[in-house]
């Protein structure tokens, strides 16, 4: 793809390049403007292009002029850019779930084409009197909005228990998700052996995202209450650290003032610009000054120091969420 003719490529393939040389930051904040399904076909063409020459970013600064100036050198695409710019513009557990319905391997299961245009009640009066594993398995599958749509039909004990049996499931074979889908719909053609990446925690916590608050808050603290360690992991993959930069100003700005200072030099030693930037503007001036000389100060520091004062921030964001004070809600998919 590197070497394709510009003026032979289609228009989406022409604006994954420009976003390719915008750079990660700018093009997710490019790419919130689109729906999912634009997102997905757009960064499907952004892995094609492993390394942008200096002639077609000159071709493509030509065609996008108004929005952008020169480009010096080449600059690098593909799945690693997809996946930082999904990440930035949607959160850890989208950009998953998007990469992987895009990447090489990631072939979806016909057998599960004819239940995935089922109305959630359709779905939930096939699956009502399954086992919570085979129930999960279908639900791992599914988009998560709808899978939310089903979840919410179950009565609080099983439905507790299908989010348990979803978060510890791992990769399937799509043959068996094909003989899964035939048995209980008895019309599904079989299809090749290839692997899925169905449930675990991040399909889970994304599923809960896509809950009711209140609904999402019982079915969590059940699993903190019989799995402490899973239910903490799927917290953690429904808001992150990395998914700040989503939040209002108003909201960071509530938060930084119940934040050690000391915790979040640490916790921004990795950030992203766009984080930095978020933070940076939700303090006074010169709160954000001497914020910016620390960091400039910090040397080399532990990954896990880093890792715990980040928790230790997001404890106090999840406090203040709890007493209603703040809002996590912005972005569509940052937080429970």
């Amino acid at each position: 793809m590197a070497t394709a003719i510009y003026d032979d490529l289609s228009k989406r393939q022409k604006l994954a390049i420009f976003l390719i040389v915008l750079g990660p930051e700018t093009a997710a904040e490019v790419l919130r403007q689109f729906e999912d399904a634009e997102i997905e076909a757009i960064c499907k063409e952004m892995t094609n292009f492993q390394v942008i020459d200096q002639n077609m970013q000159a071709q493509t600064i030509r065609e996008f002029a108004d929005v952008l100036g020169a480009s010096a050198s080449a600059v690098s695409g593909g799945a690693g850019f997809a996946r930082r710019t999904l990440e930035l513009a949607k959160g850890d557990s989208k950009a998953a779930s998007i990469l992987d319905r895009i990447s090489p391997g990631g072939h979806s299961a016909d057998g599960i084409k004819e239940i995935e245009l089922m109305e959630p009640r359709q779905i939930y009066n096939l699956l009502k009197h399954e086992q919570p594993q085979t129930v999960a398995f279908i639900l791992s599958y599914l988009e998560p909005p709808k899978s939310a749509q089903i979840l919410a039909l179950f009565p609080p004990a099983p439905r507790e228990e299908v989010v348990e049996r979803l978060s510890t499931l791992s990769s399937t074979s799509i043959e068996l998700v094909n003989k899964v889908a035939r048995a209980l719909t008895q019309n599904v053609q079989q299809t090749k052996v290839t692997m899925h990446s169905s449930g675990g925690v991040r399909v889970a916590a994304e599923i809960l995202n896509t809950l009711d608050r209140e609904t999402s808050k019982q079915i969590l603290g059940q699993l903190e209450q019989k799995d402490p360690e899973l239910g903490a992991a799927i917290r953690k993959k429904m808001f992150g650290f990395a998914d700040m930069v989503r939040l209002e100003q108003k909201d960071l700005q509530r938060i930084m003032r119940e934040v050690d200072t000391n915790d979040l030099v640490l916790a921004l030693k990795p950030a992203t610009p766009l984080l930095r930037d978020a933070i940076f503007g939700s303090l006074s001036k010169r709160a954000a000054d001497t914020l910016k000389e620390e960091l400039e100060m910090l040397g080399s520091v532990r990954l896990k120091d880093i890792e715990a004062a980040q928790d230790r921030i997001i404890a106090v964001v999840r406090r203040l969420e709890e007493q209603e004070e703040i809002s996590l809600e912005k972005g569509g998919s940052g937080g429970v």
